[in-house]
């Protein structure tokens, strides 16, 4: 398990944008299974929207592209760099998530070649899928 000190020595995104809490498992290059408490005192809960708050769903494929992210720059060659977004497809949101729920991000890399690779990316809320897709990304 990697708490959020030891995620940070892995990817770059700082508070207010780091999208995770923390890491159960990884596995470099091929998978990571992250987790986000979403909590009410966030920032973007106060427009989105403030009588009903709902994470917006830019920033769940943001945490999980985090979560990819962790699988992809363990990677010792990967190491220092940064995992770009190239693309989104097939994305599809299930269900609302809202504050006190708890995101669990699970990353499966399902294709690479040289910098360019495409994770298979599912959030779960209570075990229900939130949202899920296919993530391409590139390392710079």
């Amino acid at each position: 398990m990697l708490d959020i000190n030891e995620i940070m020595k892995i990817i770059p995104q700082r508070a207010p944008f780091l999208m995770i809490d923390r890491v159960e498992t990884y596995e470099p290059g091929k998978s990571c299974v992250a987790y986000k408490n979403v909590c009410i005192n966030e920032p973007h809960f106060k427009g989105h929207f403030p009588s009903q708050p709902i994470m917006p769903g830019v920033l769940i494929v943001e945490a999980l592209a985090q979560a990819g992210a962790v699988a992809i720059l363990s990677k010792e060659e990967n190491k220092g760099k940064n995992a770009l977004f190239g693309g989104i497809d097939k994305l599809k949101f299930k269900k609302q998530v809202v504050p006190g729920d708890v995101l669990k991000l699970e990353v499966n890399i399902i294709k690479e070649k040289g910098p360019i690779g495409v994770g298979e990316a599912v959030a779960y809320v209570d075990g229900k899928v939130a949202a899920k897709g296919e993530l391409t990304f590139a390392v710079v």
